[in-house]
């Protein structure tokens, strides 16, 4: 550790993050019983743009756009964009602790999937995480479970986007810079939402306050990805994997509250297991 590094700080800024995605996803989960997913996320992908330009452009100008692999860039936010849809509407039929859990395979398909596709060493540790968080969707949408199918199997394409997204992160982190990424995410988004609900139309025409829980859903999401990325400057990434597993407790919380909804004690073990799962397979007897 350097003496420039926080880890407190780094540890304190994840929880924030946690909270702040937990809260996202259980408002997410209350819009898109109302309203089409696909104008929600039109609208929380428009705020997030315009956040992300007001407070980058001032400083960096043209550099907020400039990229050098612009397919593989705009790769990475349809990925994002698929995993956002996929996992809202998931949320529909799914309470927000399981939908959450499962969707956390994802550390552990980046760790199988970072072997083909990015050249590195796929550790014994990696297979046993997988297995263990495979053995933990089972016990979370296990028959009997009450859980919707199409939820789960949406769930699951919603995690392997996402696996996508971050290992595309990991290929363009060394030609890219952070704010093109965040820029071009956002970009993505905006524009595909918006041709899709010019498409399909807007559906229920939404309230006034309701606008505003979407632009506040973009609010929230910019807010924690600006966190999740500040913890990294403040500590290592071997520090901080464990802290965000407070996603999904924080999930579980807020799902309780708010639509009284309880995993049974198979799924806090399925829970449980995936949790264990993607720390395994992030674990590093050097560190």
């Amino acid at each position: 550790m350097t003496g420039e590094e926080k880890p407190l700080k780094g540890v304190l800024l994840v929880v924030a993050a946690s909270f702040l995605f937990a809260v996202a996803d259980a408002l997410g989960k209350h819009l898109v019983m109302l309203y089409a997913a696909v104008l929600i996320l039109a609208v929380r992908y428009a705020a997030n743009l315009v956040l992300v330009t007001l407070t980058m452009w001032p400083r960096h100008r043209s550099a907020l756009w400039h990229t050098r692999r612009t397919g593989l860039v705009v790769l990475r936010g349809l990925c994002l964009t698929l995993s956002s849809v996929t996992f809202l509407a998931a949320l529909q039929a799914m309470p927000v602790a399981e939908t959450v859990a499962i969707v956390y395979l994802t550390p552990v398909l980046v760790v199988l999937a970072a072997g083909p596709f990015l050249g590195e060493v796929v550790r014994p540790q990696g297979w046993i995480g997988a297995l263990l968080g495979f053995a933990g969707v089972l016990l979370i949408a296990r028959p009997g479970s009450g859980l919707e199918t199409w939820g789960v199997a949406l769930t699951l394409i919603s995690a392997v986007l996402s696996a996508g997204y971050h290992l595309l992160t990991r290929a363009l982190m060394r030609s890219e810079t952070t704010m093109a990424l965040m820029f071009h995410t956002a970009l993505a988004g905006t524009v595909v939402f918006a041709l899709m609900t010019a498409f399909l139309g807007i559906g229920t025409p939404p309230l006034t306050a309701d606008v505003g829980l979407m632009l506040a859903l973009g609010a929230l999401t910019s807010l924690g990805h600006l966190c999740f990325t500040a913890a990294y400057r403040e500590a290592p990434a071997s520090t901080l994997a464990p802290v965000n597993y407070m996603h999904v407790a924080f999930a579980t919380a807020l799902g309780w509250l708010a639509f009284g909804q309880l995993p049974d004690a198979p799924g806090f073990a399925g829970m449980a297991a995936i949790a264990a799962a993607g720390l395994i397979a992030a674990w590093r007897p050097e560190r």
